[in-house]
């Protein structure tokens, strides 16, 4: 028995847990499932029932919970030895205290560099170092949000990328990929929420080589639904694609909108029952 509970997904059984946490029905059903798809914004507690007590389940967002925010992130590319820029983290100020002896007026960084906070998506809460003045704004910053809970940040190099990214997205065994380059030079991030532009076409080589990483990524780490930010500096090692982000929720423009990434998901998970053999219990 297939049990969705992906509300464009249908399966022989299909359940909701938006807004709220799983209960003893959910588990139930789980159990009774020979496979589960899951939305990309279950709770973590319904992802581990499902984990727990099924053996397919789509999506794998083992390292989505496992390596949380951009400090997880991080803590994952270096365990899996996966080139990105040169970040420093840390779990909240005191922790950046202890580490400098005080509070200096910049990092191990020469400036500038990038300072961004532990959450936030679209280029929010990301911020180009310029000067000591700059940095010491932004721990002001930080210690505000500390004081209402939120805390943590990292403390990155700054790549010269000609204002542009590249996103790799993965949804099952299909892989996209489109450059978001950014008009407005004065803008740090080059997110289409920020008004950068897609580019699907530039520098084919440099986009198979990105392609090629996070295809070998995502067969290390499982991880089979995501958008990936990629920066190839304009420096020595401009061949190289350096992994900036793992977004689990991303945008669909450079996908051809919200009803084309459905279109793909959808074959996509009936590719993926297939291949663990259950297609004669998919709609």
């Amino acid at each position: 028995m297939i049990l969705s509970y992906h509300p464009c997904f249908e399966g022989e059984k299909n359940l909701l847990c938006a807004g709220r946490e799983p209960g003893a029905d959910d588990l139930d059903a789980i159990r009774a499932a020979d496979a589960v798809i899951l939305p990309q914004g279950c709770y973590q507690t319904l992802y581990e029932m499902a984990r727990n007590n099924c053996k397919h389940v789509f999506p794998n967002f083992d390292a989505r919970f496992k390596y949380k925010g951009k400090i997880g992130q991080i803590q994952l590319f270096r365990k899996k030895n996966t080139a990105h820029p040169k970040t420093e983290t840390f779990i909240n100020i005191n922790a950046f205290s202890l580490n400098y002896g005080g509070m200096p007026p910049k990092p191990a960084f020469d400036f500038p560099f990038v300072f961004k906070f532990d959450w936030g998506g679209e280029g929010d809460h990301v911020f180009l170092i310029k000067s000591p003045e700059d940095f010491l704004s932004v721990m002001q910053t930080a210690k505000k949000f500390e004081k209402s809970g939120q805390k943590g940040f990292i403390i990155q190099e700054y790549i010269p990328s000609k204002n542009r990214s590249l996103r790799v997205v993965i949804i099952g065994q299909t892989i996209v990929s489109y450059w978001r380059i950014q008009r407005n030079i004065e803008s740090l991030t080059s997110n289409i929420a920020k008004g950068a532009v897609i580019d699907f076409d530039a520098d084919p080589e440099l986009q198979k080589e990105a392609v090629k990483s996070v295809k070998d990524f995502c067969l290390r780490t499982g991880i089979d639904l995501a958008g990936f930010d990629i920066l190839f500096s304009t420096g020595a090692a401009a061949n190289t694609p350096l992994f900036l982000e793992v977004n689990y929720f991303f945008g669909r423009r450079g996908l051809g909108g919200s009803e084309n990434f459905y279109t793909i998901l959808n074959r996509e998970i009936v590719k993926w029952i297939d291949c663990i053999g259950l297609s004669k219990k998919c709609p």
